[in-house]
Formats: structure tokens, C-alpha cells, sequence
């Protein structure tokens, strides 16, 4: 069984595909980004999906669905891309996923934020396998911890604050994962997060930004971490 891998934009999808390419392995030799499912069993698609939990929850969903339909199903599901970092994580550093969380899906309140599952319409979090995330984590000695889903890239000091006072622990902040993981969810697929910070969470300083940097970490993260997804998908 497969691996399917969600980018927001084409850079990054080619960086994981130059990545898995680079690791000498047929699991890593993937199909063509435009080739739709993949050709090999075993072998990852790995899908630009757009930007935003919108569009990467309905390309993963289509994606999942058409493979179970033809009968190659996927056995994991892993959104990745670059992000934003809450200190002490910088750029470039790798973070993996303990859990992912729709930040900002809630409603404002006189008492300060509430999240949609403390109104009771549904659920914020969604948890990956702890054994696989810590495996993925410790093969590219990255920081293992919460990654925040938002809608809006935060550009101040002030939100910086508010989203890691709300969420401890949080390692990163990036606008597809909860979309992937609410599609993955949905068909019962495991679902993985692995990030590059490419800036950190607060003030937009784009001097600061370090975005090519980032995505020669995620190809050489994707590089390293393919025996890891190739064996969870085969016995995981």
C-alpha cells in the first residue's frame, strides 16, 4: 500500500519528489506529480493541493477516494510543505507533528477565543500515530509537538502570543495540515505532518524569511524519512 504526500504549492511538492528521488529507493522513485495516482504499488503520490484547509481537504479527499475506488487504497496520508515556527524552533529546523489543530476554528467570544469543539460542533485535533511520528522525528532530529492549522498567516506579535498561550507547546503553524487530516480522518487513513520553517510565527519580516533554505530541508527530510513511511505503509 501507498503513501499519499499533500503540498499547498508546486516548490514544495517538488521538493519532497526530489527528495524521495534522491533516497535510492523504488519506494522513493514516485510517479509524476501530474500522473494522478501512482504507478507502482508501494510507491507515494505526492499531490499539490493548494493553499489553505479548503483546498488541500478536497484534493485529498478526491485523491483518496479515486485510489479506493480502483482498488489502491493508501495507507497513510502526510501533509507537508514549510511553515511558520513559535520559538524556540527557526529556520530551518524540521518539525513533525504530535497532533494537529485548527487554531482558529471557532468562534470570538467576550471571554476570549473558543475552539469549535469547545461549542460542541465538532472536533479541533486530530492525533497522529505516536510511534510513527516519534520515529519520523527522531530520524531527522526535528521537534516533535503540536502543528496549528490557520487560516490566516499571523504577522504580529500580539497573535504570536495569543496562539501559543492557547495552544502550549505548539511547534509551528502552517494553513493545510487540519484540512489533509479532516480528509484522511474521514476515510480512515492514518494521517502524518512534517514541516520546515521557512519564518517564525509573529511580525512579517520578509527579510527574515529563509524560504529556499526551508525547502532544501524538506527535500532532504523526505530523503531520510522514506524507508520510515515505506515501512509503515507495508506493516504499519
Amino acid at each position: 500500500m501507498r503513501a499519499l504526500i499533500v503540498t499547498a504549492v508546486p516548490p514544495e511538492r517538488d521538493a519532497v519528489l526530489a527528495g524521495l528521488a534522491a533516497c535510492g529507493s523504488d519506494f522513493g522513485r514516485g510517479p509524476d506529480p501530474d500522473s494522478g495516482p501512482g504507478s507502482g504499488e508501494g510507491r507515494p503520490t505526492v499531490l499539490a493541493a493548494g493553499v489553505g484547509p479548503a483546498a488541500a481537504a478536497a484534493a485529498t479527499a478526491a485523491e483518496l477516494t479515486s485510489a479506493a475506488l480502483a482498488g489502491r487504497p493508501y495507507a497513510l496520508v502526510v501533509s507537508a510543505g514549510i511553515g511558520g515556527g513559535f520559538a524556540p524552533v527557526q529556520p530551518p529546523d524540521l518539525v513533525v507533528a504530535s497532533t494537529i489543530v485548527a487554531a482558529d476554528l471557532g468562534a470570538d467570544t467576550p471571554d476570549g477565543f473558543r475552539s469549535v469543539a469547545a461549542l460542541g460542533f465538532g472536533t479541533d485535533t486530530v492525533h497522529v500515530p505516536g510511534d510513527l511520528a516519534r520515529a519520523v522525528a527522531d530520524r531527522l532530529r526535528a521537534v516533535l509537538g503540536p502543528v496549528l492549522t490557520v487560516s490566516t498567516v499571523t504577522g504580529t506579535a500580539a497573535r504570536a502570543a495569543e496562539l501559543a498561550a492557547r495552544h502550549p507547546g505548539a511547534v509551528a503553524e502552517a494553513m493545510e495540515g487540519f484540512g489533509v487530516a479532516q480528509a484522511a480522518a474521514a476515510s480512515g487513513v492514518p494521517v502524518l505532518e512534517v514541516r520546515a520553517v521557512s519564518n517564525p510565527v509573529g511580525p512579517r519580516d520578509r527579510a527574515a524569511w529563509r524560504i529556499p533554505d526551508a525547502l532544501d530541508a524538506l527535500a532532504g527530510a523526505f530523503g531520510k524519512i522514506a524507508p520510515v513511511i515505506e515501512g509503515w505503509t507495508r506493516h504499519g
